[in-house]
């Protein structure tokens, strides 16, 4: 049962945004899941990631939190009354050469670059933070 609170971790390499695709859902999206009672939104990040990729490295707190309305075909993925749910976004830069090992979740992954990754991400969420990843930072103008 789905919880108000989830944590999505974009992994990057290179410049490149890791998205990974969701077998049951058929979508593709970022590490993520569900902040579980009791559990911080940083130590549920860390936690998603190295059950999703095996990558276990120290995270970056983006300090862009978002949230959404769940749809209503979803309402039954959740507890009862739940109908928003706050996402904490995290981030991390894994090492060249690395490769994720996939859990039950999902089936492949691609490192993609911005527009590729855009093209494919699933919620306009993930895309926000995607964009928002990518843009040059003050110093870098």
């Amino acid at each position: 049962m789905r919880t108000a609170r989830e944590a999505a971790i974009f992994v990057t390499r290179g410049g490149q945004f890791l998205l990974m695709h969701r077998a049951q859902d058929d979508y593709w999206h970022v590490a993520a899941g569900v902040v579980e009672e009791g559990e911080s939104f940083a130590d549920a990040a860390a936690r998603e990631l190295r059950e999703e990729t095996g990558l276990d490295l120290p995270i970056t707190d983006l300090a862009m939190p978002q949230g959404y309305r769940v749809p209503e075909g979803m309402l039954t993925e959740y507890a009862p009354g739940i109908t928003e749910v706050m996402i904490e976004n995290f981030s991390v830069e894994a090492p060249a050469g690395w490769e994720p090992v996939l859990n039950e979740e999902h089936d492949r992954y691609q490192w993609l670059d911005l527009s590729d990754a855009i093209a494919i991400a699933h919620w306009p969420e993930t895309l926000e933070i995607i964009a928002a990843l990518a843009a040059p930072t003050p110093e870098a103008r």
